[in-house]
C-alpha cells in the first residue's frame, strides 16, 4: 500500500507524462484549528484534477480555480494564505480561528520528483527544501527527529518512514498490519524464526529480519520513534522481545493476548526478567482498541489505532466491560 506522498508523487508524474501541466501545493504552516498538518501535498492539474489534500476540502475549491482560470503558473513558488480574517475563515468553511499558509510550486521539475520518489520507495527519510527566492529545489538525507521547517523563504518537508515497526511473528494479522503501517509512513520489519511462518513471508518492503526476537530488538536500536508488537501469541517468543521493548525507549510496545493471558505476561515478566514495574506497565495489552475486533484485518486496524493513538499523545477509551475476558486472542 503507498504512502500519501508517493500517491501524490505518482500523480504528478504521471500527468506531467502526459504533457499535462501540474502544481504541487504543500502545507507550510499552520494556525489554529487546521484541518490538514504542515506538510500535507496536494498535487493540482491545468484541468482541476486533484490527488492529496491541503484542507479536507475546505480550500480546494478555490485552489481549483485558480488553477483553471490560469492563476498558477510560470516556474516560480509562490505563497497563498487562506483564513486571515474571520470572514475568509467562513468564507472557506474552515474551522473557526483556522488559518493555512500554503506554498505552490506551479512547475515542480520531473527529475527531482522521481528521485523523491525512488528514495522514498527505498525506505529512505529525505529531505526535500524548496527556496522561494530562486526556486531551487533539493532533496538530501534526513535523520530521524528532524521536523518540518519553514521560515517564510525556504521550506524544508521530511518524506519517507518517519517511524518504524517491528512485528514478532509473520502469521496473518502481520500480513495486514505491515501494509496498513506502511500507508502511515512507518518503515516495517518482521522477525519470526519459526520456520512454519517466515518460508511464506513475501510482503513487499517489509523485510523478514534474521535472528531472535530478544537480539533483533536490541540490534535495531528502538528509539521514541519505533513501535515494538509481540503478535506471535507464544510466551517463549513474545516473552524474548517484551524484555528488551519494555527497557528500550520505543513509543509502543504491544503483545497479542486477552485479559487474562496479558495479566499473567505482566506477572512473568515480573518474577523472572530484570524489569521493573514501571517497565512493566509500558505494555499495551490486550493490545489495541476495543472495535470488536475478531477477524486479522480487524485486529490489525485495531492495533494501528492505538498506535496513531499513542504516538499522537491521545489516550484510546478501553470499555473495560466490553473487553474479552476469556483464554483466547482476544484484543480488546
Amino acid at each position: 500500500m503507498d504512502s500519501q506522498d508517493l500517491q501524490v508523487l505518482a500523480a504528478l508524474r504521471r500527468w506531467m507524462g502526459e504533457g499535462r501541466r501540474a502544481a504541487l501545493v504543500t502545507v507550510a504552516r499552520t494556525w489554529g484549528s487546521a484541518p490538514r498538518p504542515a506538510g500535507a501535498w496536494m498535487a493540482l492539474r491545468d484541468d482541476g484534477r486533484v490527488q492529496g489534500s491541503v484542507s479536507g476540502g475546505c480550500v480546494e475549491d478555490d485552489l481549483i480555480a485558480r488553477m483553471r482560470g490560469g492563476h498558477i503558473g510560470g516556474s516560480q513558488p509562490f505563497v497563498l494564505r487562506y483564513g486571515v480574517t474571520r470572514d475568509e475563515a467562513a468564507r472557506f468553511g474552515l474551522p473557526c480561528g483556522g488559518t493555512l499558509e500554503l506554498v505552490v510550486e506551479p512547475a515542480p521539475e520531473a527529475a527531482r520528483l522521481a528521485d523523491l520518489a525512488a528514495r522514498i520507495e527505498a525506505g529512505q527519510l529525505v529531505r526535500r527544501e524548496v527556496d522561494l527566492a530562486g526556486g531551487a529545489v533539493r532533496i538530501i538525507d534526513a535523520c530521524r527527529g528532524e521536523t518540518l521547517h519553514w521560515d517564510g523563504q525556504r521550506l524544508a518537508t521530511l518524506h519517507g518512514p518517519h517511524w518504524r515497526l517491528l512485528i514478532i511473528g509473520a502469521g496473518q494479522i502481520a500480513r495486514y498490519l505491515a501494509p496498513m503501517a506502511q500507508a502511515l509512513d512507518y518503515a516495517v520489519s518482521v522477525c519470526d524464526p519459526r520456520e512454519e511462518y517466515s518460508t511464506e513471508w513475501d510482503l513487499p518492503g517489509a523485510p523478514l529480519v534474521a535472528g531472535m526476537p530478544d537480539d533483533v530488538v536490541l540490534e535495531m536500536l528502538p528509539d521514541p520513534h519505533t513501535a515494538i508488537v509481540a503478535l506471535t501469541h507464544d510466551p517463549k517468543l513474545d516473552d524474548m522481545a517484551l524484555l528488551e521493548a519494555l527497557k528500550s525507549p520505543a513509543f509502543y510496545v504491544g503483545a497479542l493476548g486477552s485479559r487474562v493471558n496479558n495479566a499473567a505476561r505482566k506477572e512473568r515478566l515480573l518474577k523472572y526478567f530484570d524489569l521493573s514495574n514501571a517497565e512493566v506497565e509500558r505494555l499495551h495489552g490486550p493490545i489495541g482498541v476495543y472495535i470488536g475486533s475478531r477477524t486479522p484485518p480487524e485486529i490489525a486496524v485495531s492495533i494501528l489505532a492505538e498506535m496513531t493513538a499513542v504516538k499522537n499523545g491521545v489516550t484510546p477509551a478501553r470499555p473495560e466491560s466490553a473487553m474479552p475476558t476469556g483464554s483466547g486472542c482476544g484484543i480488546g
